[in-house]
């Protein structure tokens, strides 16, 4: 028999042992894993085309003016999965019930919409609505909103997961775009969202490289000289959407030796004045970047990453013009009477209990409250930023209107009666914290993932339709109509 201190040193063994095989373990799958991440490749290739004919590249990609009437109208919505995609489609059928007025009739302020931008979810609702307009009325909620959007990704931890996720993405840029292809957009291309002048769709993702936004639209291609119309939407949207470490980057090749057209001068201005802005003054470098050949690919993740308001390209298009109407034409300048822009914010408040101790917050909850703090900056700041922007340019547009001669202003269409000072920018947010603290608390629950239950998506466009007929902006921009 064993004496008590025979049985203590066997357990004292027994327990190092232990303690050795687990160790064992854990350093046999952590060599696995570096192993698998130094022989894994995440590949995703580019599918974007050059432009053909170098000679038309200039108006492939020249931008579509907007229409010349006394209205400016845009939306943009914020990133959050099904959530802000949800939250936002409330918001359009409700500005779908609002009557502007329309020549002999009242039309409905969609009817008027000019601008939609958007990133991640908010980019899904843009990109559909862009491409079936009002029709997207009546099958967004079945076709998306209600469909487990997560059904062709992997989204659990696992060995392989985790030797993905070293390599570069979880998931390649295969399943999500073909995903929402088949469900959504049908093999429809960006060319699509251009056949019409109203609304311009703008879908915003993030150059991880050169840390800016990346919005899909005609600088940006013809910089590359890529055909802008021949790419898509289901990709362009499935970049804007990557999330970093779930998704690998959607990657765009740059054909900088296929063009024969220059870049804007504004690019070159903005480079040469070391007092330009910030935000004008990187977006301008980037854009020289993909032209010089000194990158010959583009990486793009998730348009929360730099903007997650898919703000920053209104800002760049009016610090970028020469003009104190641009980027309107002169006519569009005389024309104006009205602009309301609404930013849909579906964005999270603070989460987590960890502030209720000394302790905390753990790992996974200190990734999530530092990428938080990030986005919420960087928001803030854009958001600022468009603002003091445009509140600078409507003070620039009333003081060219009002210097112009009588003969100018006959020449570009003003009418009898015309008052050079009738014009009033209305800037807004419609969010989940302007419903009231209880309610507001309710939504912030709801996941941002892409795939929720139908009482949350029920919750979330009934609440976009309430926000936005209670949003002050809002109500303030349709009495000054009447």
């Amino acid at each position: 028999m064993l004496d008590a201190g025979s049985v203590r040193r066997e357990k004292i063994h027994l327990t190092g042992v232990i303690q050795l095989m687990v160790w064992f373990r854990v350093i046999v799958r952590m060599t696995v894993l570096v192993l698998l991440a130094g022989c894994a490749s995440i590949r995703n290739d580019p599918v974007n085309r050059p432009i053909t004919n170098a000679g038309i590249a200039p108006e492939i990609a020249r931008d579509d003016p907007l229409h010349a009437d006394d209205l400016l109208i845009g939306f943009s919505f914020s990133g959050g999965g099904t959530r802000a995609a949800a939250f936002s489609f409330g918001v359009l059928v409700e500005a779908d019930r609002a009557r502007l007025p329309g020549g002999n009739t009242a039309v409905s302020l969609l009817d008027r919409l000019d601008f939609v931008s958007g990133v991640s979810g908010g980019a899904v609702t843009a990109a559909y609505y862009g491409l079936k307009k009002r029709a997207a009325l009546d099958d967004f909620r079945e076709n998306f909103l209600l469909r487990d959007a997560e059904e062709s990704l992997t989204v659990n931890l696992t060995l392989a997961s985790v030797s993905r996720a070293l390599a570069g993405g979880i998931n390649d840029s295969s399943n999500f775009p073909r995903w929402l292809d088949d469900n959504l957009f049908h093999g429809a291309t960006l060319g699509e969202l251009r056949t019409t002048r109203r609304p311009r769709i703008w879908i915003n993702a993030s150059d991880i490289y050169n840390r800016t936004p990346f919005v899909f639209g005609a600088t940006a291609f013809n910089a590359i000289c890529s055909d802008l119309n021949s790419y898509p939407i289901a990709t362009a949207v499935a970049a804007s959407a990557a999330v970093p470490v779930v998704f690998a980057p959607v990657v765009l090749k740059t054909f900088p030796q296929d063009c024969g057209s220059r870049l804007p001068e504004w690019i070159e201005r903005a480079l040469r004045n070391p007092n330009a802005a910030p935000m004008l003054k990187a977006f301008a470098a980037g854009i020289a970047r993909y032209r010089s050949g000194t990158m010959p690919y583009i990486k793009l993740l998730d348009g929360g990453l730099v903007d997650n308001f898919g703000l920053s390209g209104f800002t760049i298009a009016r610090l970028s013009a020469e003009t104190p109407y641009g980027p309107l034409t002169p006519r569009q300048g005389v024309a104006l009477r009205r602009m309301l822009f609404l930013v849909v914010d579906a964005g999270r408040g603070p989460a987590g209990d960890w502030i209720n101790t000394v302790e905390g917050p753990g790992a996974s909850d200190l990734v999530v409250a530092a990428a938080d703090t990030a986005i919420d900056a960087g928001v803030r700041a854009s958001f600022t930023a468009f603002e003091s922007t445009n509140l600078e340019w409507q003070t620039a547009l009333i003081r060219w209107r009002c210097g112009l001669s009588a003969a100018e202003r006959q020449r570009l269409g003003a009418s009898p009666g015309w008052n050079c000072r009738d014009v009033k920018f209305f800037l807004g947010r419609v969010s989940f914290d302007q419903l009231g603290a209880e309610r507001a608390a309710s939504l912030n629950a709801i996941a941002t993932r892409f795939k929720l239950p139908a009482a949350a998506v029920d919750e979330l466009i009934a609440a976009g339709g309430d926000a936005l007929r209670a949003n002050p902006t809002y109500r303030a921009f349709l009495g000054s109509l009447r």
